[in-house]
């Protein structure tokens, strides 16, 4: 059975950071290609970031680009997401998500095409 536990999160200031922290167990932590979404009070859940398998290519929303950065470590099963610059529109649950995969290089845009979801933490940035 895959689990996906996240940690980070929390409160901040508008123009602060935060790191979110992703584990995904029940398969070599390798094979997984890994991503973010977040969903806002009253608002459709939307894609944020993600990671191939490889780590060698990623993809972020316009909205986070040149703020937020995802990467992984491999030898650690993490995946992290580091947020600069935060805003108050970013406030938000966010969910990790990861997909087994055999392909090294593609990065996954669609929640649809993601098996395991997170149980989502919680980021709030005030003004």
């Amino acid at each position: 059975q895959v689990q996906v536990v996240e940690s980070g999160g929390g409160w901040v200031q508008a123009g602060g950071s935060l790191r979110l922290s992703c584990a995904a167990s029940g398969h070599t932590f390798s094979v997984y290609a890994m991503g973010r979404f977040r969903q806002a009070p009253g608002k459709e859940r939307e894609f944020v970031a993600a990671i191939s398998r490889n780590g060698g290519s990623t993809d972020y929303a316009e909205s986070v680009k040149g703020r937020f950065t995802i990467s992984r470590d491999n030898a650690k099963n993490t995946r992290y997401l580091q947020m600069n610059t935060l805003k108050p529109e970013d406030t938000a649950v966010y969910y990790c998500v990861a997909r087994v995969t055999a392909y090294g290089v593609p990065v996954y845009r669609t929640a649809t095409e993601y098996a395991y979801w997170g149980q989502g933490t919680q980021v709030t940035v005030s003004s």
